[in-house]
């Protein structure tokens, strides 16, 4: 049985049985089977189908004219007694060879399993349909975030500029890799906290645009603030649980100045970030859209996730790379810019004297602060879609979408096209 709360509804068409584990009853002969949006697939009988074949005709009703079972008056290539035609995705009819029928799409995807094209198509969509909310969101999480980057990196600046003619000592030169890494984690982590952050605020938006609607800042500020402190009770914990998944493996070296022991950390840091944070990247989107607990958004994460890490991970870390190179596309003219006015120009970059100075800071900051405002509601995006998408694959969200975008004429006694079983990745 399905225990999921909020958009959830009780059973999964997609399994083909009751809540009891029997295969639910069948439709009454008279019931309609097919939307008047969505073509039968080929793969299942019409409503005008009739009774199924005896065993030893079953196989003969798909034939053309002239073979075995072809019924007269039927079209060539239709399935048994079928009045449609070739069937969706076979010769004659429509689609060609393969590909399921299209399915409803009321606002920025299809109403079905999504595909990784499908879920970066959408979460562009979100982006250039509601454009107004999701940046405005952004862009004052990336100008917090640039800010306490900025404040780090002024104040360990000193610590990091070596001159070249400068001979370290292996004390030194520990203590120049622990400040290096720090700055790194530090950038890291206060990036992540705004991203967690900004995915729960924009998952309302998201919805809305799966369902065709528009969306405001001042209605979505309405719907997040009687949630608010358990989003930010989430992100802290999420934020928290990061850090030590991926600082508590780099501490032996770290404490002991052993730099095997840090090289040694590095991978084990690696793999348990990356454990945790596909296992719980799916919480914030449950926790506002499902208006429940803060455990309990846990709890539906790794739920949803279990049997699909390798998939999702594969898609967020993709996206990552994707936002990653966008960043880098936005950031080096002002990066250029900075180091054309700043004071020593290119040698004074060589030298570390260029990072010291204010204006190379603030410039930077602000090509960070643009990158920003327009990479983090991408990476949102995708969480927020990944989420519906597992709920359309696990529990049928689909048809309460339906249902909550008015398609009236949304069949839900019939399994749609790519809503069949779906498990692992």
């Amino acid at each position: 049985m399905n225990d999921s709360p909020g958009w959830a509804t009780p059973g999964s068409p997609s399994d083909g049985q009751g809540s009891d584990g029997t295969q639910p009853p069948a439709p009454p002969a008279d019931a309609p089977k097919w939307s008047a949006s969505q073509p039968p697939p080929g793969q299942w009988s019409s409503p005008a189908a009739g009774p199924t074949p005896p065993p030893q005709q079953q196989g003969q009703g798909w034939g053309s004219y002239g073979q075995p079972g072809q019924q007269p008056g039927q079209q060539p290539g239709a399935p048994y007694g079928s009045p449609y035609g070739a069937p969706y995705g076979h010769p004659g009819g429509p689609g060609g060879w393969g590909g399921p029928p299209p399915a409803a799409k009321p606002g920025v995807i299809p109403l079905r399993p999504l595909g990784l094209g499908e879920i970066l198509d959408g979460a562009v969509s979100t982006l250039r349909g509601h454009w107004k909310t999701v940046l405005s969101v952004s862009l004052v999480l990336a100008a917090l975030v640039q800010l306490g980057l900025l404040t780090v990196q002024r104040l360990m600046m000193d610590n990091l500029v070596m001159t070249p003619d400068e001979a370290a000592t292996p004390e030194e030169a520990m203590r120049l890799l622990g400040d290096t890494l720090t700055t790194a984690v530090f950038n890291y982590y206060i990036q992540l906290l705004g991203l967690l952050l900004v995915t729960g605020l924009l998952a309302g938006v998201v919805s809305r645009a799966v369902l065709g609607q528009s969306s405001t800042v001042a209605a979505d500020l309405r719907a997040v603030r009687p949630l608010l402190p358990r989003l930010l009770a989430l992100t802290a914990v999420l934020f928290l649980g990061a850090l030590a998944a991926g600082v508590l493996p780099l501490l032996p070296g770290l404490l002991t100045g052993n730099a095997v022991l840090m090289v040694l950390g590095i991978p084990v840091a690696l793999t348990l970030l990356a454990w945790y944070f596909v296992t719980f990247v799916l919480a914030p989107p449950a926790l506002v859209l499902e208006r429940g607990k803060v455990t309990d958004a846990f709890k539906r994460s790794a739920k949803l996730v279990k049997g699909s890490w390798w998939r999702i991970f594969g898609i967020s870390a993709l996206t990552w790379v994707i936002t990653w190179i966008t960043s880098l596309i936005i950031a080096v003219p002002f990066a250029v810019i900075a180091m054309i006015v700043s004071p020593g120009g290119f040698s004074g970059l060589l030298d570390g004297t260029s990072a010291q100075s204010w204006t190379f800071l603030i410039i930077t900051a602000i090509g960070g602060l643009v990158s920003l405002t327009v990479t983090v509601p991408m990476q949102t995006g995708v969480t927020n879609l990944l989420y519906i998408d597992q709920r359309i694959r696990r529990e049928a969200l689909d048809l309460e979408l339906a249902r909550a975008a008015g398609l009236d004429d949304y069949d839900a006694a019939t399994p749609q096209p790519g809503s069949g079983p779906v498990t692992g990745g």
